[in-house]
């Protein structure tokens, strides 16, 4: 609905002012709640990208080019891309004590000390049932222990949005 209201009533984008009424009008509708609902499933994932692929050719100037091409050119990311980024804020806020403990759900840092990663490495528990494996503090705890000290160690949240 948000994609036909930009085509028919914005003749004339370009790039620039495109990627603003995306970002305004279509993403955001998709990235609410992404680390809440965070889609798993192949299907439900391709049909949000899907609906960025379509935006991204309204420009007549992008049309022929591959899907890729027209993130660079716009300066867009994917929806897996932008679900990991949000789910490593949210680890970071959590682990740096941003949010009431008392609310937040419970990620443990690890007390064994190997020699690679980082120094608030999450414990990573094992799962009886395979229904859990895409719940919030299951599915951050590999890609939060693989990223470097020094972007986990962060003096607040902007910096960590900055170098992740």
């Amino acid at each position: 609905m948000m994609l036909g209201i930009i085509k028919h009533n914005f003749r004339h984008l370009t790039i620039p002012t495109f990627v603003l009424l995306y970002k305004t009008m279509v993403r955001s509708h998709s990235d609410y709640c992404c680390s809440v609902w965070a889609p798993y499933k192949k299907g439900d994932i391709e049909a949000l990208e899907k609906v960025q692929k379509r935006a991204t050719k309204i420009l007549p100037s992008l049309r022929h080019i591959s899907y890729p091409d027209r993130l660079k050119v716009c300066k867009l990311t994917t929806l897996h891309y932008r679900q990991i980024r949000g789910d490593m804020i949210e680890v970071y806020k959590i682990v740096s004590g941003k949010y009431d403990s008392a609310i937040t759900p419970t990620l443990i840092i690890s007390d064994t000390h190997k020699t690679r990663g980082n120094d608030l490495r999450l414990q990573k528990s094992r799962l009886k049932y395979d229904m859990r494996k895409f719940y919030f503090t299951k599915r951050v705890v590999d890609q939060w222990n693989s990223l470097p000290n020094w972007v986990v160690i962060a003096n607040n949240t902007n910096i960590f949005k900055k170098t992740n």
